[in-house]
């Protein structure tokens, strides 16, 4: 009698999952575009130090008081004793730098640049990001009901946006500050000149990212789940919000991390030609201006404001960029 191929007897033992051997399926985990997105932007290393950069200036902004009571001294304070008296400019090297004044001090009146430095980034970023979100506002509500509805809306809205990129926004600004009264809004002052950039720099900055909106709500209107939105009953009002504005944020995202850093530049070119904060409010803008009396016999009062903004204004593009390339369906990175 011949043996059996094989013992019929043996049985085979299941594999315990918990064991860990054995499963030759491994679980698919779904990843959302948030988490995608996120995973692009950790292996971008210049977007991750610009954004580091971005919640540094947001912290210094914030905490200022606290800041300059600790490593500075009050803003406004003058330190004549750190004058040469027959000159005008800080006694010691590279404009007065030292222990007690970290960035050294101003010609003429000692104030400390430090102090001065810190309290300018408030001015600059609240410029920055408030008017961002006057431009955004307006230009997402605009630019959506333009491309949606079409027609003479459309026409009408498209037209408003070409004559204002067509505007000399700076002169216009420069003009308004001048005959604005002393007291409006309940301010007064600097708190006057402040509300009336945010608004301006903000109305001329919509039409932007108003073109943006309008041609991608052009594009998505036509897509097939807004068809079977619409072919179910859906109204428009639920189309524009609930189908359309979620698939918006992510380039209005981009543009508006992009726009800050402009409206930043705006600011400070405002204030050095005179027409931004008033003095003795610090600003960089206005820091520069008076630096360019004082570039020859103390330079250190002219790179410190400059390199302020060049800092600011670099991280924010190199975050926008990095956010950008996240956001893209079609990017590698």
């Amino acid at each position: 009698m011949t043996a059996p191929l094989h013992d019929t007897s043996a049985e085979i033992a299941p594999v315990d999952p918990a064991l860990g051997g054995g499963s030759a399926e491994k679980d698919i985990e779904g990843r959302s575009l948030g988490r995608i997105a996120w995973s692009r932007l950790k292996r971008d290393k210049l977007a991750l130090t610009g954004g580091a950069v971005v919640l540094i200036l947001i912290a210094v902004a914030i905490l200022a008081p606290f800041i300059v009571s600790l490593l500075g001294h009050p803003p406004n304070e003058h330190n004549e004793d750190q004058i040469d008296p027959l000159f005008g400019t800080p006694i010691g090297a590279l404009g007065g730098i030292s222990g007690d004044h970290l960035l050294g001090v101003e010609p003429v009146n000692g104030r400390d640049v430090f102090s001065r430095i810190v309290y300018g980034a408030r001015i600059s970023l609240l410029v920055g990001f408030l008017s961002a979100v006057v431009a955004v506002i307006m230009g997402t509500v605009l630019g959506a009901l333009a491309g949606y509805f079409g027609g003479w809306l459309d026409a009408v809205i498209s037209r408003v946006m070409d004559m204002l990129l067509a505007f000399p926004q700076l002169l216009f600004i420069i003009s308004l500050i001048s005959v604005v009264p002393n007291q409006m809004f309940g301010l007064t002052g600097t708190g006057v000149r402040l509300a009336v950039m945010i608004l301006v720099i903000g109305f001329f900055g919509w039409p932007y990212i108003g073109r943006i909106v309008r041609g991608q709500t052009l594009s998505l209107r036509e897509r097939e789940y807004v068809e079977a939105a619409r072919s179910l009953g859906a109204g428009r009002r639920y189309i524009l919000f609930r189908e359309l504005l979620p698939n918006l944020i992510a380039p209005i995202t981009v543009y508006t991390t992009l726009m800050i850093p402009t409206n930043i530049l705006t600011e400070a070119a405002l204030s050095f030609l005179g027409v931004g904060v008033k003095p003795p409010t610090a600003s960089w803008g206005q820091m520069l201006n008076h630096a360019v009396r004082y570039y020859e016999a103390d330079p250190m009062y002219m790179i410190v404001p400059g390199v302020a903004i060049f800092v600011t204004v670099l991280s924010f593009n190199l975050f926008g960029d990095g956010v950008r390339d996240a956001l893209d369906p079609k990017g590698t990175r």
